[in-house]
């Protein structure tokens, strides 16, 4: 058993998707995972279990779909590569509310970005590092490859990671 955490893509959002983390809590259950928590209401979801994460993403896509009726982006990742999101931070003294990780599953590429104006922007593993230095509500960065990617702050990231860390 292994600790994960589900990151789904625009969950609660601007009143967008709404989902009550404790049905969220409830379909995890329900697909055989392990110590179910949610953290804070943008659709963060950690558990236990044996299952890869091909097999895990599948199954919570799937119940999703099944219980909303429409597909929602659902993003896996281990204990271990979350620590290595935090650990690996290219900008570690800045406000961890003010850099964030996109998460890709898809190929990663700072290829046709738009609206740059000021943001700082790395590459990481599976995720893009974007260094927002005056916060997001101005921007206008545009970043094509995390269109199907869903981005969590380093405060957020750090805690998932903490909590990953824990269930095993």
């Amino acid at each position: 058993m292994s600790g994960w955490a589900a990151l789904l893509r625009a969950v609660n959002v601007g009143g967008n998707n709404k989902l009550p983390m404790a049905e969220l809590r409830a379909l995890c259950e329900g697909v055989g995972l392990e110590r179910v928590q949610t953290y804070i209401a943008s659709g963060n979801v950690v558990f236990e279990s044996g299952r890869s994460e091909a097999a895990l993403r599948k199954a919570i896509e799937a119940a999703l779909l099944a219980a909303y009726g429409k597909p929602l982006g659902v993003m896996v990742r281990s204990a271990a590569e979350l620590g290595e999101v935090v650990a690996n931070n290219p900008w570690p003294a800045r406000p961890g509310n003010r850099v964030v990780a996109i998460f890709v599953d898809g190929p990663l590429s700072v290829g046709g970005i738009a609206g740059q104006r000021g943001e700082t922007i790395e590459l990481g593993s599976r995720h893009i590092y974007v260094d927002y230095h005056d916060g997001m509500a101005d921007t206008r960065l545009r970043i094509p490859a995390a269109k199907l990617g869903t981005a969590r702050n380093l405060n957020t990231v750090a805690k998932l990671a903490a909590m990953t860390a824990a269930l095993p």
